[in-house]
Protein backbone atom coordinates (compact mmCIF):
# COMPACT_ATOMS: atom_id res chain seq x y z
CA UNK A 1 0.00 0.00 0.00
CA UNK A 2 1.23 3.59 -0.89
CA UNK A 3 0.86 6.35 2.08
CA UNK A 4 0.49 8.12 -0.98
CA UNK A 5 -2.87 6.97 -2.08
CA UNK A 6 -3.76 7.11 1.78
CA UNK A 7 -3.03 10.88 1.63
CA UNK A 8 -4.94 11.30 -1.77
CA UNK A 9 -7.78 10.02 0.27
CA UNK A 10 -7.73 11.87 3.28
CA UNK A 11 -7.45 15.22 0.92
CA UNK A 12 -10.84 14.24 -0.67
CA UNK A 13 -12.81 13.68 2.41
CA UNK A 14 -11.30 16.87 4.80
CA UNK A 15 -14.80 18.07 5.44
CA UNK A 16 -16.81 14.72 5.57
CA UNK A 17 -13.65 13.63 8.41
CA UNK A 18 -13.85 17.47 10.15
CA UNK A 19 -17.87 16.84 10.42
CA UNK A 20 -17.35 13.63 11.98
CA UNK A 21 -14.94 14.90 14.69
CA UNK A 22 -17.03 18.00 15.26
CA UNK A 23 -20.15 15.59 16.06
CA UNK A 24 -18.07 13.82 19.00
CA UNK A 25 -16.55 17.31 19.72
CA UNK A 26 -20.25 19.09 20.29
CA UNK A 27 -21.05 15.86 22.47
CA UNK A 28 -20.02 16.73 26.09
CA UNK A 29 -18.45 14.37 28.20
CA UNK A 30 -17.32 15.78 32.00
CA UNK A 31 -16.68 12.39 33.45
CA UNK A 32 -15.55 14.19 36.93
CA UNK A 33 -19.20 15.68 36.46
CA UNK A 34 -21.21 12.90 34.41
CA UNK A 35 -22.23 14.93 31.88
CA UNK A 36 -22.36 13.09 28.72
CA UNK A 37 -20.74 9.92 29.44
CA UNK A 38 -23.85 7.76 28.48
CA UNK A 39 -24.37 9.63 25.36
CA UNK A 40 -20.60 9.90 24.52
CA UNK A 41 -20.05 5.86 24.74
CA UNK A 42 -22.99 5.18 22.64
CA UNK A 43 -21.93 7.80 19.78
CA UNK A 44 -18.43 6.19 19.76
CA UNK A 45 -20.14 2.84 19.74
CA UNK A 46 -22.04 3.52 16.41
CA UNK A 47 -18.61 4.98 15.11
CA UNK A 48 -17.06 1.99 15.62
CA UNK A 49 -19.92 -0.56 13.86
CA UNK A 50 -20.44 1.76 10.93
CA UNK A 51 -16.44 0.95 9.96
CA UNK A 52 -17.16 -2.90 10.63
CA UNK A 53 -15.55 -3.43 14.30
CA UNK A 54 -17.48 -5.80 16.15
CA UNK A 55 -18.10 -3.54 19.80
CA UNK A 56 -19.78 -3.54 22.72
CA UNK A 57 -20.07 -1.19 25.54
CA UNK A 58 -18.12 -3.24 28.86
CA UNK A 59 -19.61 -1.89 32.59
CA UNK A 60 -16.88 -0.56 34.77
CA UNK A 61 -17.68 0.61 38.47
CA UNK A 62 -17.74 3.94 36.35
CA UNK A 63 -18.00 5.18 33.24
CA UNK A 64 -18.41 2.20 30.61
CA UNK A 65 -15.42 1.62 28.27
CA UNK A 66 -15.85 1.20 24.67
CA UNK A 67 -14.61 -1.65 23.09
CA UNK A 68 -14.10 -2.65 19.27
CA UNK A 69 -12.29 -5.41 17.52
CA UNK A 70 -11.17 -6.30 13.71
CA UNK A 71 -9.90 -9.46 13.28
CA UNK A 72 -7.93 -10.71 10.41
CA UNK A 73 -7.12 -14.60 10.30
CA UNK A 74 -4.42 -14.48 8.02
CA UNK A 75 -2.12 -12.93 10.65
CA UNK A 76 -2.30 -13.34 14.48
CA UNK A 77 -0.27 -9.72 15.04
CA UNK A 78 -2.43 -7.86 17.51
CA UNK A 79 -2.36 -3.72 17.77
CA UNK A 80 -4.30 -2.41 20.88
CA UNK A 81 -5.41 0.89 20.22
CA UNK A 82 -6.40 2.99 23.54
CA UNK A 83 -8.00 6.07 23.88
CA UNK A 84 -10.31 8.08 26.61
CA UNK A 85 -13.64 9.73 25.29
CA UNK A 86 -14.12 12.24 28.21
CA UNK A 87 -12.77 15.40 28.44
CA UNK A 88 -12.05 18.03 31.33
CA UNK A 89 -14.74 20.90 32.47
CA UNK A 90 -14.62 24.19 30.48
CA UNK A 91 -14.26 26.35 33.19
CA UNK A 92 -13.77 29.04 33.04
CA UNK A 93 -15.93 29.75 30.32
CA UNK A 94 -15.73 33.42 30.45
CA UNK A 95 -12.07 32.85 29.27
CA UNK A 96 -12.58 31.02 25.81
CA UNK A 97 -12.66 33.10 22.59
CA UNK A 98 -15.26 30.75 21.11
CA UNK A 99 -17.90 28.44 22.86
CA UNK A 100 -15.65 25.84 24.23
CA UNK A 101 -18.31 23.02 22.73
CA UNK A 102 -18.94 24.44 19.49
CA UNK A 103 -15.84 23.64 17.78
CA UNK A 104 -14.03 26.78 15.93
CA UNK A 105 -11.42 26.53 12.91
CA UNK A 106 -9.11 29.65 13.77
CA UNK A 107 -5.50 30.13 12.17
CA UNK A 108 -5.81 26.61 11.28
CA UNK A 109 -6.54 25.49 14.49
CA UNK A 110 -9.98 23.60 15.80
CA UNK A 111 -10.48 25.64 19.29
CA UNK A 112 -13.07 23.19 21.63
CA UNK A 113 -12.98 21.41 24.85
CA UNK A 114 -11.51 17.52 23.93
CA UNK A 115 -9.92 18.96 20.68
CA UNK A 116 -6.42 17.27 21.08
CA UNK A 117 -7.15 15.69 24.65
CA UNK A 118 -8.15 12.91 23.89
CA UNK A 119 -10.98 13.19 20.77
CA UNK A 120 -9.10 14.30 18.27
CA UNK A 121 -6.66 12.08 18.20
CA UNK A 122 -9.12 9.22 18.91
CA UNK A 123 -10.76 10.17 15.83
CA UNK A 124 -8.09 10.02 13.97
CA UNK A 125 -7.41 6.45 15.05
CA UNK A 126 -11.12 5.46 14.09
CA UNK A 127 -10.97 7.46 10.50
CA UNK A 128 -7.05 5.94 9.97
CA UNK A 129 -9.35 2.44 10.01
CA UNK A 130 -11.81 3.63 7.70
CA UNK A 131 -9.66 5.21 5.00
CA UNK A 132 -7.19 2.19 5.24
CA UNK A 133 -10.28 -0.48 4.18
CA UNK A 134 -11.54 2.39 1.76
CA UNK A 135 -7.93 2.50 -0.19
CA UNK A 136 -6.49 -0.84 0.77
CA UNK A 137 -9.41 -3.42 1.45
CA UNK A 138 -9.11 -5.67 4.83
CA UNK A 139 -6.64 -4.12 7.56
CA UNK A 140 -3.53 -6.88 7.23
CA UNK A 141 -3.65 -7.09 11.37
CA UNK A 142 -5.51 -7.58 14.59
CA UNK A 143 -6.65 -4.33 15.63
CA UNK A 144 -8.66 -3.58 19.38
CA UNK A 145 -9.78 -0.40 20.42
CA UNK A 146 -10.49 0.21 23.96
CA UNK A 147 -11.40 3.89 24.68
CA UNK A 148 -12.44 4.97 28.17
CA UNK A 149 -14.30 7.38 30.20
CA UNK A 150 -12.14 8.22 33.27
CA UNK A 151 -9.08 9.41 31.97
CA UNK A 152 -9.78 12.84 33.71
CA UNK A 153 -10.23 11.32 36.71
CA UNK A 154 -7.77 9.71 37.32
CA UNK A 155 -8.25 6.27 35.32
CA UNK A 156 -9.50 4.16 38.66
CA UNK A 157 -11.45 1.28 37.37
CA UNK A 158 -8.92 0.93 34.55
CA UNK A 159 -6.88 -1.36 36.56
CA UNK A 160 -9.69 -4.14 37.53
CA UNK A 161 -11.04 -3.63 33.99
CA UNK A 162 -7.81 -4.73 32.38
CA UNK A 163 -7.40 -7.51 34.83
CA UNK A 164 -10.57 -8.70 34.13
CA UNK A 165 -10.16 -9.07 30.46
CA UNK A 166 -7.03 -10.26 30.01
CA UNK A 167 -7.51 -12.87 27.04
CA UNK A 168 -9.88 -10.09 25.53
CA UNK A 169 -7.67 -7.37 25.58
CA UNK A 170 -4.65 -9.72 24.43
CA UNK A 171 -1.95 -8.03 22.34
CA UNK A 172 1.35 -7.31 20.68
CA UNK A 173 1.50 -4.04 21.30
CA UNK A 174 -0.90 -1.23 22.81
CA UNK A 175 -0.76 2.20 20.84
CA UNK A 176 -1.47 5.41 22.38
CA UNK A 177 -2.06 8.95 20.62
CA UNK A 178 -2.50 11.13 23.70
CA UNK A 179 -0.73 14.98 24.88
CA UNK A 180 0.92 17.29 22.84
CA UNK A 181 4.05 16.11 20.20
CA UNK A 182 7.60 17.84 21.13
CA UNK A 183 7.69 21.07 21.37
CA UNK A 184 10.67 21.41 18.37
CA UNK A 185 7.38 20.25 16.27
CA UNK A 186 9.11 16.70 15.60
CA UNK A 187 6.88 13.76 15.76
CA UNK A 188 7.09 11.63 18.89
CA UNK A 189 7.68 8.22 20.20
CA UNK A 190 7.08 8.05 24.08
CA UNK A 191 8.27 4.63 25.45
CA UNK A 192 6.96 5.66 28.78
CA UNK A 193 5.13 7.52 31.91
CA UNK A 194 6.43 8.85 35.58
CA UNK A 195 4.21 8.02 38.01
CA UNK A 196 2.91 9.60 40.69
CA UNK A 197 2.19 9.95 44.30
CA UNK A 198 0.27 12.98 45.56
CA UNK A 199 -0.08 13.55 49.34
CA UNK A 200 -1.04 15.88 51.78
CA UNK A 201 0.79 16.94 55.02
CA UNK A 202 -1.59 18.73 57.77
CA UNK A 203 -0.26 20.69 60.72
CA UNK A 204 -2.28 21.28 64.31
CA UNK A 205 -0.91 23.98 66.54
CA UNK A 206 -3.58 25.79 69.43
CA UNK A 207 -7.24 25.15 68.97
CA UNK A 208 -7.78 28.80 66.77
CA UNK A 209 -5.03 31.54 65.76
CA UNK A 210 -3.40 33.62 68.26
CA UNK A 211 -2.37 37.12 67.93
CA UNK A 212 1.28 36.83 67.19
CA UNK A 213 2.28 39.62 69.98
CA UNK A 214 0.14 39.17 72.90
CA UNK A 215 1.20 35.13 71.79
CA UNK A 216 4.06 35.83 70.36
CA UNK A 217 6.87 32.68 71.72
CA UNK A 218 3.92 31.06 73.65
CA UNK A 219 1.56 29.43 71.01
CA UNK A 220 3.32 26.90 68.55
CA UNK A 221 3.27 27.90 64.91
CA UNK A 222 2.48 24.70 63.00
CA UNK A 223 3.40 26.55 59.65
CA UNK A 224 7.04 26.75 61.16
CA UNK A 225 6.57 23.06 61.74
CA UNK A 226 6.24 22.04 58.34
CA UNK A 227 8.94 24.50 57.00
CA UNK A 228 10.98 22.83 58.98
CA UNK A 229 10.09 19.11 58.04
CA UNK A 230 10.24 20.22 54.21
CA UNK A 231 13.76 21.70 55.02
CA UNK A 232 14.39 17.36 55.90
CA UNK A 233 13.20 15.91 52.50
CA UNK A 234 15.82 17.97 50.24
CA UNK A 235 19.26 18.61 50.58
CA UNK A 236 20.85 22.07 48.88
CA UNK A 237 21.64 20.24 45.52
CA UNK A 238 18.26 18.91 45.18
CA UNK A 239 19.06 15.41 46.49
CA UNK A 240 16.15 13.55 48.26
CA UNK A 241 16.83 12.77 51.75
CA UNK A 242 14.37 10.41 52.55
CA UNK A 243 15.42 7.32 53.69
CA UNK A 244 15.11 4.37 50.51
CA UNK A 245 13.52 6.79 48.34
CA UNK A 246 15.69 6.07 44.96
CA UNK A 247 16.53 1.96 46.07
CA UNK A 248 14.10 0.48 43.16
CA UNK A 249 15.05 3.40 40.74
CA UNK A 250 16.54 1.21 37.68
CA UNK A 251 19.83 1.98 36.43
CA UNK A 252 19.29 3.66 32.40
CA UNK A 253 20.40 1.27 30.07
CA UNK A 254 22.97 2.68 27.67
CA UNK A 255 20.48 2.76 24.78
CA UNK A 256 19.08 5.33 26.88
CA UNK A 257 21.56 6.88 28.48
CA UNK A 258 22.64 7.55 24.34
CA UNK A 259 18.74 8.67 23.24
CA UNK A 260 19.17 11.62 25.86
CA UNK A 261 22.05 13.17 23.92
CA UNK A 262 20.03 12.76 20.61
CA UNK A 263 16.57 14.78 21.69
CA UNK A 264 16.27 17.75 19.89
CA UNK A 265 17.25 21.00 22.23
CA UNK A 266 16.40 25.09 22.90
CA UNK A 267 17.67 26.32 26.59
CA UNK A 268 15.88 29.70 25.36
CA UNK A 269 12.43 27.89 24.48
CA UNK A 270 12.23 25.99 27.66
CA UNK A 271 12.89 28.85 29.42
CA UNK A 272 10.25 30.86 27.73
CA UNK A 273 7.93 27.74 28.20
CA UNK A 274 8.49 27.52 31.76
CA UNK A 275 8.91 31.54 32.19
CA UNK A 276 12.06 30.91 33.75
CA UNK A 277 14.90 33.26 32.24
CA UNK A 278 17.52 31.93 34.96
CA UNK A 279 17.01 28.36 33.32
CA UNK A 280 20.68 27.22 32.11
CA UNK A 281 20.38 23.37 32.10
CA UNK A 282 22.67 21.28 29.68
CA UNK A 283 20.54 18.95 26.99
CA UNK A 284 21.86 15.78 28.84
CA UNK A 285 20.71 17.60 32.56
CA UNK A 286 17.22 18.35 31.57
CA UNK A 287 16.44 14.79 29.81
CA UNK A 288 17.80 12.92 32.46
CA UNK A 289 15.68 14.88 34.72
CA UNK A 290 12.99 15.40 32.87
CA UNK A 291 12.56 11.54 31.74
CA UNK A 292 14.90 9.27 34.11
CA UNK A 293 14.64 10.60 37.20
CA UNK A 294 12.17 11.32 40.27
CA UNK A 295 11.08 14.68 42.02
CA UNK A 296 9.87 15.77 45.30
CA UNK A 297 7.57 18.73 44.56
CA UNK A 298 5.37 21.19 46.60
CA UNK A 299 2.39 22.00 45.05
CA UNK A 300 0.75 24.17 47.29
CA UNK A 301 1.26 25.88 50.75
CA UNK A 302 -1.76 27.40 53.06
CA UNK A 303 -2.01 28.71 56.20
CA UNK A 304 -2.76 32.46 58.16
CA UNK A 305 -3.85 35.06 56.62
CA UNK A 306 -3.15 35.58 52.92
CA UNK A 307 -5.42 38.64 52.10
CA UNK A 308 -4.96 42.33 51.27
CA UNK A 309 -2.88 44.18 53.74
CA UNK A 310 -1.66 42.55 57.05
CA UNK A 311 -3.40 40.50 60.14
CA UNK A 312 -0.72 39.46 63.00
CA UNK A 313 -1.51 36.29 63.91
CA UNK A 314 -0.15 33.01 65.01
CA UNK A 315 -2.26 30.75 62.80
CA UNK A 316 -3.74 27.55 64.20
CA UNK A 317 -3.34 25.09 61.01
CA UNK A 318 -1.06 24.60 58.19
CA UNK A 319 -1.52 22.77 55.10
CA UNK A 320 0.99 21.18 52.18
CA UNK A 321 0.23 19.58 49.23
CA UNK A 322 3.02 17.49 48.01
CA UNK A 323 3.37 15.46 44.46
CA UNK A 324 6.16 13.08 43.60
CA UNK A 325 6.62 11.91 40.13
CA UNK A 326 8.53 8.46 39.97
CA UNK A 327 10.62 6.10 37.54
CA UNK A 328 11.02 2.58 37.13
CA UNK A 329 11.06 0.78 39.31
CA UNK A 330 9.69 2.82 41.74
CA UNK A 331 6.57 1.71 43.71
CA UNK A 332 4.04 4.55 45.26
CA UNK A 333 2.81 2.14 47.68
CA UNK A 334 6.48 1.63 48.60
CA UNK A 335 7.50 5.51 48.31
CA UNK A 336 4.03 6.55 50.49
CA UNK A 337 5.26 3.62 53.54
CA UNK A 338 9.00 5.57 53.26
CA UNK A 339 7.87 8.45 52.99
CA UNK A 340 4.92 8.81 56.21
CA UNK A 341 8.01 6.91 58.17
CA UNK A 342 10.08 9.99 57.36
CA UNK A 343 7.34 12.02 58.49
CA UNK A 344 6.98 10.53 61.56
CA UNK A 345 10.33 10.71 62.37
CA UNK A 346 10.97 14.54 62.01
CA UNK A 347 7.38 15.68 62.71
CA UNK A 348 5.32 13.25 64.71
CA UNK A 349 2.05 15.23 65.15
CA UNK A 350 2.25 15.80 61.90
CA UNK A 351 -1.02 14.05 59.83
CA UNK A 352 -0.05 12.54 56.30
CA UNK A 353 -2.84 11.65 53.57
CA UNK A 354 -2.65 10.05 50.37
CA UNK A 355 -4.70 10.96 47.53
CA UNK A 356 -3.79 9.51 43.52
CA UNK A 357 -1.03 7.58 42.41
CA UNK A 358 0.11 6.00 39.51
CA UNK A 359 2.70 3.57 38.70
CA UNK A 360 5.04 4.33 36.58
CA UNK A 361 6.30 2.28 33.44
CA UNK A 362 8.89 2.01 30.72
CA UNK A 363 9.64 0.00 27.28
CA UNK A 364 12.73 -0.83 25.98
CA UNK A 365 14.12 1.28 22.91
CA UNK A 366 15.60 -2.08 21.73
CA UNK A 367 12.33 -4.03 21.25
CA UNK A 368 11.81 -4.62 17.48
CA UNK A 369 8.23 -3.36 18.01
CA UNK A 370 9.68 0.00 18.67
CA UNK A 371 11.69 0.12 15.69
CA UNK A 372 8.62 -0.91 13.86
CA UNK A 373 6.66 2.25 15.37
CA UNK A 374 10.00 4.13 14.88
CA UNK A 375 9.95 4.00 11.25
CA UNK A 376 6.24 4.04 10.04
CA UNK A 377 6.00 7.52 12.22
CA UNK A 378 8.51 8.39 10.01
CA UNK A 379 7.24 6.88 6.66
CA UNK A 380 4.26 8.99 8.53
CA UNK A 381 5.90 12.76 8.87
CA UNK A 382 8.67 12.63 6.25
CA UNK A 383 10.81 13.18 9.25
CA UNK A 384 12.77 11.28 12.24
CA UNK A 385 10.44 11.00 15.11
CA UNK A 386 12.40 11.99 18.56
CA UNK A 387 12.38 8.68 20.53
CA UNK A 388 12.03 9.62 24.21
CA UNK A 389 12.70 7.23 27.03
CA UNK A 390 9.93 8.68 29.26
CA UNK A 391 7.09 11.52 29.31
CA UNK A 392 7.95 13.99 32.55
CA UNK A 393 4.35 13.48 33.50
CA UNK A 394 2.32 10.35 33.95
CA UNK A 395 -0.51 8.69 32.29
CA UNK A 396 -1.81 4.63 33.34
CA UNK A 397 0.90 3.32 30.82
CA UNK A 398 1.29 0.45 33.71
CA UNK A 399 -1.56 -1.26 33.04
CA UNK A 400 -0.39 -2.34 29.71
CA UNK A 401 3.29 -3.33 30.61
CA UNK A 402 2.59 -4.25 33.95
CA UNK A 403 -0.80 -5.89 34.19
CA UNK A 404 -1.57 -7.01 30.49
CA UNK A 405 1.99 -7.46 30.04
CA UNK A 406 2.96 -6.22 26.52
CA UNK A 407 5.11 -3.39 25.27
CA UNK A 408 3.27 0.15 25.01
CA UNK A 409 4.19 2.96 22.79
CA UNK A 410 2.70 6.61 23.17
CA UNK A 411 2.51 8.44 19.82
CA UNK A 412 0.99 12.02 19.91
CA UNK A 413 -0.81 13.77 17.35
CA UNK A 414 -1.80 17.30 18.95
CA UNK A 415 0.43 19.87 18.77
CA UNK A 416 2.79 21.13 21.32
CA UNK A 417 0.17 24.29 22.17
CA UNK A 418 -3.28 22.27 22.65
CA UNK A 419 -3.52 23.72 25.65
CA UNK A 420 -5.30 20.87 27.11
CA UNK A 421 -7.21 21.12 30.37
CA UNK A 422 -7.31 24.96 29.63
CA UNK A 423 -9.01 27.22 28.20
CA UNK A 424 -9.15 27.84 24.41
CA UNK A 425 -8.07 23.80 24.04
CA UNK A 426 -7.24 23.38 20.26
CA UNK A 427 -5.89 20.80 17.55
CA UNK A 428 -4.27 21.82 14.62
CA UNK A 429 -5.99 20.78 11.35
CA UNK A 430 -3.08 19.40 9.68
CA UNK A 431 -1.93 17.10 12.68
CA UNK A 432 -5.29 15.86 12.50
CA UNK A 433 -5.02 15.06 8.98
CA UNK A 434 -1.36 13.62 9.32
CA UNK A 435 -2.55 11.74 12.94
CA UNK A 436 -4.93 9.62 10.35
CA UNK A 437 -2.27 8.98 7.78
CA UNK A 438 0.20 7.91 10.72
CA UNK A 439 -1.80 5.24 11.84
CA UNK A 440 -2.61 3.88 8.39
CA UNK A 441 1.45 3.87 8.12
CA UNK A 442 1.86 1.89 11.78
CA UNK A 443 -0.67 -0.99 10.10
CA UNK A 444 0.71 -1.40 7.31
CA UNK A 445 4.20 -1.13 8.81
CA UNK A 446 2.83 -4.33 11.04
CA UNK A 447 1.02 -6.13 8.40
CA UNK A 448 4.56 -6.19 6.24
Amino acid sequence: MSLDLVKEFVEKNKEQYLETLFTLLRQKSISTQNIGMEETSAMLLNMLEEIGMDSRLIETQGHPVVYGEIKNEANDFTLLIYGHYDVQPADPVEEWNSPPFEPTIRDGKIFCRGAGDNKGQLMAQILALKTYQEVVGDLPINIKFVFEGEEEVGSPNLVNFVSEHRDLLKADLVYTSDGPMHESGAPFVLLGVRGMLYVELNAKGADWDNHSGNKGNIAPNPAWQLVELLGTMKDDAGNILIEGFYDDVKKPTANEEELITTLPYDAKQVADQIGYKGFNMTREEYYRKLTLEPTLNIAGFHSGYGGKGSKTIIPSTAMVKMDMRLVVDQDPDDIFEKFKKHVHKHAPGVEVVRYGSMKPSRTSPDMEVVQVVKEAVKEAYEENPVLQPSLGGSLPDYVWTQILGVPSVIVPYANSDEANHSPNENLDVDKFFKGIVCTCSVIRAFGE
